[in-house]
């Protein structure tokens, strides 16, 4: 939906020679002030103790000046390190005699405990009395030491044991102030140096940016807004002040290439972090540093520690993998900002299906309420018993419906919603009274999702709803909070007008601007200056609390907003972008970097959000959308219909790319399991799989899905082909195996991109499960399973497909009620064989599911020695184990259009996926 944001712009006339006057008045005032008076002068250690049953260090800080740039200094601080496990260190520094503002532990439950192992090293390396002495804090089972630096100010590092590498170096330059520790009440400031030719930074957003690798020299306001996502370079609707640093080879060799650690700063309140490329500082107004290093030492292993800590991604129904659009039309899932009735709504879903383009879930934007309230169907164009026929209908073809939400009440004595809220007492206060906003609907009231009565009033008001309406899943938009009115500070508050300016919207945008006032509070006298970033988390989390507690089923849940630990609860796309073949090219490190964010199931708005597509660039952004986790078209109410089926190419792009996608569900759904249980991405860097290539750490244009799928789509008007890197290895094209790419040791290639393809490629070493096609994900769950093994020369293949109904809550629970098929093949001598494992049989053998095909890819020629002969004799098929049909199969091959290698077919099996089995082709040369 289109956003309350909007430029405005406005031209003053004034005389030139006062413009130039007043800027050469502040800068002179500017540098006197910073030499007269600098932002701090840092702290220095007073005392240091360790408690060795808690595998921690402590030690009280002294301030050694004050200064009273952004306020007065805290004179006191304790700082706090600890190890929570062998790979995750906890560095907590906060006010020694007051209790300041942090994260609540009910908003975001985390392990805190310490490895109850004792102090293996807390030494002063130079004595205690020297004024360079270290003081290392070790443990056994960890790569990590934090180390305590006695210098003045004092700094700590946080290295490698094995490669004595620095990966936080807070060790100030004792002549230059940037680099000291700063608290304040509102003014944190804290600074690392890098290597800068070594470190390689991703995360730190949501922002939209042209390169997924951080570029030096900018600064990353985190300030969750309602600004479009087209704006690049600006802080958007979500905070994640979280980091990965890949690391490449040390001149030593000590540093292998992709070793990978994680940064998180645990920190509500807005912020400016500035990276410089040889170092990053954060610079907070509010909150306590609480840092988190996460050891990895790979970038999956990173990722997993990072979820285990803030909790793992939320399982997501099967349905959700389908495709969709926002343009009220059709298409996999389908929506648009602007479909005039029920009848507009039930067309587009009747035009996907004549047009034969898969459309698994309908959405409807704000259009269908009463009056844009929450929770009402609009009686004249949505009335109740036109739009449960239609959802009836959508159900009964296999298909889901998902509807918008606001958070906005409307401020309407007649509407129920509200005034059940007013009973409650649950919405957000401002000077004593419930704060008065504007967005849609005119004036609301915003619920208080911190209030503990909050959970009561919104779940019942989905369950009214869904009595009424039988909805599949929820979107959630409008979150950051947004509000199309700036409510005036309260006079002389600095907490409405904080000392320090963060870069909000690139111009010093003052915090209050079209969002709920700081001053507003949320219940236990919590101010909006520090739950800002939280609404868009809590307002999820009540929300997968709400559908869990109605349907018993597992949830789905698309929210605008996110912060630290949303992936737990809901999906998120992108925001509002726009028609551009640049928005195109943006998508992809959005994507990724959402991924790294612990939130998986993500995507863009297909085809653009706000302008004019065109039908070329609309057919180059299905063929991409595609293979996003959340693939979904929309648009806004003021752009062109942008169906899938308006133009004849897109339409035959769409039903060319979707039929692979619903080839792939099996594969994106094991993902989304992965995901589940370690929190990997599903739209992973190149990086991910080949962390050694240091050429993949600048790759912007293309991603893999899962370990082993890479997709390289055209992001320019015109193009028709592609410039493509390969990791080293052998790739087979998804859409013909008969074309393969060989990368010796990684390198860029030239592939043809006519207009209706894009190139998709699965890397040796992997196993893939596929099904067939099929128009929606109910039908192809029907259809038989298809293995494709690509072969290596050098390591085994594998894969994996996770099986359960879709919809039950916990994946891989102690029901039973799902099914684990690990497969492993390899080429051997003259053979090649594929075999599984199975982990809990009995729910795939229920539903009779078989494997009907297994193709070989990547067999080198000189390893056949019949080239003429197409079918091989029966006895060179050996079944070891499995179905007794395997032994009807038929066997075939081929060879590849470079005819270095030659695949081998083997269909017509019948083999029940859910029981093990082995087969084997012997003497294929």
């Amino acid at each position: 939906m289109a956003t309350g944001w909007r430029t405005h712009t406005k031209t003053t006339l004034t005389p030139l020679p006062l413009v130039l006057a007043c800027f050469i008045c502040i800068g002179v005032a500017v540098a006197d002030s910073d030499q007269a008076t600098p932002i701090g002068y840092g702290y220095t250690i007073s005392t240091v103790n360790n408690d060795p049953t808690a595998n921690s260090l402590t030690a009280n800080l002294k301030l050694i000046k004050s200064s009273s740039v952004f306020g007065p200094d805290i004179p006191l601080l304790n700082l706090a390190a600890s190890f929570e496990s062998k790979d995750r260190l906890r560095v907590r520094i906060t006010d020694s005699n007051h209790q300041r503002w942090e994260i609540p532990q009910d908003v975001i439950p985390r392990d805190s405990s310490s490895l109850n192992y004792p102090l293996r090293s807390l030494k002063s390396k130079l004595g205690s009395d020297s004024q360079q002495s270290e003081l290392l804090l070790t443990h056994p089972l960890s790569d990590l030491i934090f180390t305590l630096h006695n210098t003045t100010p004092f700094g700590f590092t946080v290295s490698r044991k094995s490669s004595n590498d620095v990966l936080f170096n807070a060790v100030p330059d004792p002549s230059n102030p940037a680099t000291f520790l700063l608290f304040k009440e509102q003014y944190l400031q804290l600074s690392s140096s890098l290597p800068a030719h070594r470190a390689s930074l991703y995360g730190l957003g949501e922002h939209t940016k042209s390169s997924f690798k951080l570029q030096p020299n900018q600064t990353l306001t985190l300030w969750n807004a309602d600004i479009a996502s087209f704006t690049l370079d600006v802080n958007l609707y979500g905070s994640h002040p979280f980091y990965l640093d890949v690391r490449s080879p040390s001149p030593d060799g000590k540093v292998k290439a992709g070793t990978t650690h994680g940064v998180l700063l645990l920190n509500s309140n807005g912020m400016d972090i500035v990276y410089e490329g040889d170092r990053i500082t954060y610079k907070v107004i509010g909150g306590i540093l609480d840092l988190y290093f996460f050891a990895g030492s790979s970038p999956e292993l990173v990722l997993e520690q990072y979820t285990q800590l803030i909790g793992r991604p939320a399982p997501m129904p099967y349905w959700s993998f389908e495709y969709f659009t926002t343009d009220k039309d059709k298409g996999f899932h389908q929506c648009r900002w602007g479909y005039k009735n029920v009848s507009d709504v039930q067309g587009v879903v009747a035009s996907y299906a004549k047009a034969g383009i898969p459309l698994e879930v309908m959405w409807t934007d704000i259009d269908y309420m009463d009056a844009y309230k929450d929770f009402t169907l609009d009686p004249i164009n949505f009335p109740l018993d036109n739009m449960t026929k239609f959802v009836d209908t959508l159900h009964q073809n296999g298909q889901k419906y998902v509807l918008i939400l606001d958070p906005g009440i409307s401020v309407n004595e007649t509407y129920a919603t509200y005034v059940r809220g007013l009973q409650a007492d649950i919405y957000i206060k401002r000077n004593g009274v419930n704060y008065l906003g504007e967005v849609w609907p005119g004036p609301v009231h915003y619920p208080d999702f911190l209030n503990p009565h909050s959970q009561a009033f919104w779940g019942g008001e989905i369950k009214l709803f869904q009595d009424l309406l039988p909805f599949d899943g929820l979107w959630l938009d409008m979150n950051e909070l947004s509000n199309f009115i700036t409510s005036p500070p309260i006079p002389f508050s600095n907490i409405d007008d904080p000392p320090y300016k963060i870069n909000s919207a690139g111009v010093l945008r003052p915090i209050n601007n079209k969002t709920v006032p700081a001053t507003s509070l949320h219940y236990g006298n919590i101010t909006e200056y520090d739950a800002h970033n939280l609404y868009g988390l809590l307002e999820s989390k009540a929300t997968n609390k709400a559908l869990v507690d109605i349907t018993g089923r597992r949830p789905f849940i698309l929210s605008r907003s996110t912060f630290v630990s949303s992936g737990k609860y809901t999906a998120h796309w992108t925001g509002d972008n726009a028609a551009t073949w640049n928005d195109l090219a943006y998508s992809i490190p959005s994507i990724l970097n959402l991924g790294i964010f612990g939130i998986p199931m993500v995507g863009a708005d297909i085809c653009g959000f706000f302008s004019d597509t065109t039908e070329e660039l609309c057919r180059r952004w299905i063929q991409l959308g595609a293979f996003y986790p959340f693939a979904r078209d929309h648009s806004d109410i003021n752009s062109i219909r942008q169906e899938l089926y308006l133009w004849d190419s897109v339409a035959a792009s769409a039903r060319k790319v979707l039929g692979l996608r619903y080839r792939l569900l099996p594969y994106f759904y094991t993902l989304m399991y992965e995901a589940h249980r370690k929190g990997t991405p599903i739209a992973r860097p190149l990086f991910f799989s080949f962390p050694e290539d240091i050429t993949t750490y600048e790759i912007n244009s293309q991603f893999l899905v899962g370990k082993g799928v890479l997709v390289s789509p055209v992001l320019e008007s015109g193009a028709v082909t592609v410039q493509a890197y390969f990791p080293a290895g052998t790739w087979f094209d998804l859409f013909n195996v008969s074309n393969s790419v060989n990368a010796e040791s990684g390198k860029y290639v030239t592939l043809d991109a006519p207009p209706d393809h894009i190139n998709v490629h699965v890397g040796e070493g992997n196993i893939l499960a596929l099904q067939g096609e099929a128009m929606t994900t109910q039908a192809a769950r029907k259809t038989a399973f298809q293995l494709v093994v690509v072969l290596s020369s050098n390591r085994n293949s594998s894969g994996q497909v996770y099986l359960d109904d879709g919809e039950t809550l916990d994946m891989a629970d102690g029901k039973e009620q799902w099914t684990l098929v690990r497969f492993y093949g390899a080429l051997q001598n003259n053979s090649v064989f594929i075999t599984s494992e199975v982990t809990n049989s009995r729910f795939a053998l229920d539903q009779r599911w078989i494997i009907d095909k297994v193709t070989f890819l990547g067999i080198p020629k000189h390893k056949i020695k019949s080239l003429d002969r197409m079918n091989l004799i029966g006895n060179e098929l050996n079944i070891v184990k499995g179905t007794y049909s395997m032994r009807k199969a038929v066997v075939k091959k081929q060879f590849d259009s470079s005819s270095q290698f030659v695949s081998i077919e083997v269909s017509k099996l019948s083999q029940l996926i859910g029981e093990e089995f082995k087969l084997e082709i012997i003497e294929i040369g």
